[in-house]
């Protein structure tokens, strides 16, 4: 892993330009200077610089982007794992963002909302106990009571008692505050309640005027904000903290001045609670909220200097179940099985989406590492290693993928080493072509008065046709011409056999025989050994047909046997013989009678002998080529060379077949006699 990861870092060193480097200083010379001024407010700032950190940071991030769509995503589980993170990640982290932000700054609003109630109601507590005590002096001052004369009616002290209890150091006074129901557009209110900034002190405080017979009573009823009158409102906002702000007049301070919309304001009074504190969380979800709103006030000190007003902002902390047990108060038990519901049902939520995230990983990882071993199967194929196997872990359509890999490179295997026994069988066939040349005639033999040629084309690699020449005399020629069953290399052994054989028995009467008899030599008798021979050393199914023949120059007759072998023509003129005489086939039976049959050989005729497999090419109609055509073909010809005879016969088989392979073997023999040294016997 560390060998992987340091290779990783050399390849992103070596591909990092000098611009890149240069980029990388300039952000972080810029992170240095932006934690500075965070330390240091008043330091200075270029807008050139902030332009260039801006530049160099886009830059950096299309290099980063590059580099990771061409390293990172090249690998098939960075790209799932990318993709995953953006379709299932990110939406759910940014909907738990706003579900936690939402829940933040409804709890934040429902907190501010309760301390605002609660500053609301007191506000009309005071102004109510102020109205009370105003009209009570206004019915006793109709009935002709001087204010200084005037004492408080009967039951208000229990009134005022019980207001004092609840807004500790109530203050009353008669004729102060007309000053706070003087309205901007400068009328009288009858009527005046909210903060008030008088001394750099806040109070709450409520102004009232009633009519009397002599004008108007003004009364003021008026409550300090004090920690003991904080510490009476609702306890579920847990700590609060009241900050007086004043507008800044230029004068220099000894503390740091809040900006608000480009305002600077001086703290000119905190008001905190004491004895409050915050609760622990009763669950994971129960965080601390801290919250902060602002109120109205009327700052009695500057009400004519300008258009910026003072401000108050109350600030408190609290827990979101203090707030459930005010919002669901008025259900009772209800609202906290409604927020045990809300809970679990949020609970199972996230088990289902964690579940869901943990499948979606188990299934990314099931796929790229079928993936990634199916590469490295390929890695290993290219190098020539068949013998490496992708793991098949699951039952599923990659294992079947897997599978079919696996089988597919044994499949592969074999085939090679089929192609390699192939092959080596090619090889060895290519010896037994040349073995197999090597028995046919390297030369034609010169006989007086004879013209010879003999073609052989193979269907495969060796040929199971036969033909010899064997030359027993100056003036006397063996010919033979044999087709053996079947193709291939088995036909091509037998066929060494029988030429093996044949060459052996001719050669034994070899020379004229005493006496001078010229036809002592008995084709039959040569065609019987050959045949008990094949008998005797070849399977049942194995056999051979065979022209065996001998021609003499000097008496000009031709001796055969034609061991069920395609009759050879002799064509003289317009008269063609066929030379049927002889037997049926060799290396069937042992004892088969064979007989040897003559002919006379005029001048100018012509001995053809072939194999079935130039007869029987068909054409498109299925029509067979047949011998009738290729004699007719030879009788066209009897004035030309035996080799134009031959190529003749040759050409016009294929191109009546219509196809460059042929499907048997292919032999023929042209035998052309010239007038001889004496006429034929009659």
């Amino acid at each position: 892993m560390n060998s992987i990861v340091t290779s990783r870092l050399r390849t992103l060193w070596r591909g990092t330009r000098w611009i890149d480097l240069a980029a990388l200083a300039i952000l972080l010379v810029s992170g240095t200077l932006w934690a500075f001024q965070l330390g240091f407010p008043a330091a200075p700032q270029s807008f050139f610089f902030i332009l260039a950190c801006l530049f160099t940071f886009g830059y950096l991030s299309v290099r980063a982007f590059l580099w990771a769509r061409q390293n990172l995503l090249w690998s098939l589980r960075n790209r799932l794992i990318v993709a995953y993170i953006f379709i299932a990640v990110v939406p759910v982290l940014l909907l738990l963002t706003m579900v936690g932000l939402s829940a933040y700054l409804l709890y934040w609003q429902l907190g501010s909302y309760v301390l605002y109630t609660e500053m609301q109601e007191r506000e009309e507590r005071i102004a109510q106990v102020a109205g009370a005590v105003a009209t009570s002096y206004a019915i006793e001052m109709a009935s002709g009571k001087s204010v200084a004369a005037l004492a408080l009616p009967e039951g208000v002290p229990t009134f005022l008692q019980a207001a004092m209890a609840e807004l500790p150091g109530l203050k009353i006074e008669s004729g102060a505050g007309e000053n706070l129901l003087r309205a901007p557009d400068g009328s009288l209110r009858d009527r005046f309640a909210g903060l008030v900034l008088t001394n750099g002190t806040l109070a709450l405080r409520a102004v009232v005027a009633r009519p009397i017979p002599s004008g108007r009573l003004v009364l003021s009823a008026s409550v300090l904000v004090t920690p003991e009158l904080m510490e009476t409102i609702t306890p579920e906002l847990g700590p609060i903290q009241f900050d007086v702000l004043r507008p800044t007049t230029g004068a220099s301070t000894l503390e740091v001045p809040v900006v608000i919309n480009r305002q600077g304001y001086t703290r000119v009074q905190r008001i905190s609670t004491k004895s409050r504190s915050i609760p622990p969380g009763i669950n994971l979800f129960d965080k601390l909220i801290t919250g902060i709103t602002g109120m109205d006030v009327v700052d009695t000190d500057r009400r004519s200097r300008g258009d910026v007003p003072s401000r108050v902002f109350a600030s408190f902390s609290t827990r979101p179940s203090l707030l459930n047990r005010r919002l669901f108060s008025p259900l009772g038990d209800l609202g906290t099985i409604a927020v045990t519901l809300l809970l679990i049902v949020g609970t199972i939520f996230l088990l289902i989406e964690f579940g869901s995230l943990v499948t979606g990983i188990v299934l990314t990882r099931t796929i790229t590492t079928a993936v990634d071993d199916l590469y490295r199967a390929t890695q290993h194929a290219q190098k020539g290693d068949l013998s490496f196997r992708v793991r098949v872990p699951h039952r599923d359509q990659l294992g079947a993928l897997g599978a079919s890999f696996n089988s597919m490179m044994h499949s592969v295997g074999l085939l090679i080493e089929e192609q390699r026994q192939r092959q080596r069988l090619e090889g060895e066939l290519s010896i037994a072509r040349e073995v197999q040349q090597q028995l046919f005639p390297h030369k034609l033999p010169e006989v007086p008065g004879l013209e010879l040629e003999a073609i052989c084309r193979a269907a495969r690699v060796v040929s199971g046709d036969y033909y010899d020449f064997i030359r027993l005399s100056p003036t006397r020629l063996a010919i033979a011409l044999a087709d053996i069953s079947g193709k291939g290399i088995s036909a091509a052994l037998l066929m060494a056999s029988v030429q093996a054989a044949l060459r052996s028995d001719v050669l034994r009467h070899r020379g004229d025989p005493p006496g001078g008899n010229h036809f002592d030599f008995n084709t039959a008798e040569i065609v019987s050994h050959l045949n008990r021979h094949l008998f005797r050393n070849t399977t049942d199914e194995r056999y051979a047909t065979m022209f065996f023949a001998v021609y003499d120059a000097e008496m000009r007759r031709l001796s055969y046997t034609n061991a069920g072998h395609l009759p050879p023509a002799y064509v003289c003129g317009n008269r063609v013989q066929k030379l049927e005489a002889g037997g049926m086939v060799v290396g069937l039976f042992n004892d088969v009678p064979f007989e040897q049959a003559t002919i006379e050989i005029a001048p100018g005729g012509m001995l053809i002998a072939y194999s079935d497999g130039l007869i029987e090419p068909e054409n498109v109609y299925g029509e067979e080529f047949g011998a009738e055509r290729l004699i007719d073909l030879a009788k066209s010809q009897q004035n030309a060379s035996p080799h134009v005879i031959a190529e003749a016969v040759m050409r016009a088989a294929e191109e009546w077949s219509g196809t460059p392979e042929i499907a048997d073997d292919m032999t023929v023999i042209v035998a052309r006699f010239s007038a001889g040294s004496r006429e034929p016997h009659a």
